[in-house]
């Protein structure tokens, strides 16, 4: 049987955590967090979308045959986001009484109701966003600062050792 010789990689993942300085280890971290962070939402991003728009779908089907709007909230699902807006809607017009609220008509006070019903269910779908925002733009200068953290490091190698080659300038900016 012949057997494979094995060749250590002096540049590959493996070498920048067993030799590479904090510097190097920090930055590795932080690429993971982000990449973890990333992929996370990016997944439940998908999840929640593809249950809203099943959702939608069976909402379109059931609520708007229903004989009234309760009875077409009862047919929504238990969670869905629209059987939430249904019966806030239902809610707001259940309560519609007391001093400020008799100063504002009650179609307008359920189209209030409704639309902050709407508000919330947005303001849940945009969690996250602003952590892929911070990682899409930061991330390029990570890249950056890594870049510059090889040349320096392989000019330093290139000083020490007073031979330039490429193998002292590509490995440590690769």
């Amino acid at each position: 049987e012949v057997k494979k010789e094995e060749i250590d990689n002096p540049y590959g993942l493996k070498a920048l955590i067993e030799h590479g300085g904090w510097v190097d280890r920090i930055t590795l971290i932080i690429m993971a967090i982000m990449s973890i962070g990333s992929w996370y939402i990016i997944f439940t991003k998908l999840w929640e979308q593809h249950k809203l728009m099943k959702s939608g779908a069976a909402a379109a089907q059931t609520f708007w045959t229903a004989g009234s709007v309760k009875k077409g909230a009862e047919t929504l699902e238990e969670d869905s986001a629209y059987r939430y807006m249904a019966e806030q809607g239902l809610k707001a017009a259940d309560h519609h009484e007391g001093t400020l609220t008799e100063q504002i008509d009650r179609h307008t006070w359920i189209g209030m109701s409704v639309q902050r019903s709407v508000d919330n269910i947005n303001s849940r779908l945009q969690d996250g966003l602003a952590f892929l925002a911070t990682v899409g733009s930061t991330s390029p200068f990570v890249g950056l600062f890594g870049t510059v953290w090889g040349i320096y490091n392989a000019l330093t190698a290139i000083g020490i050792s007073g031979q330039v080659s490429i193998d002292k300038v590509a490995g440590p900016v690769g």
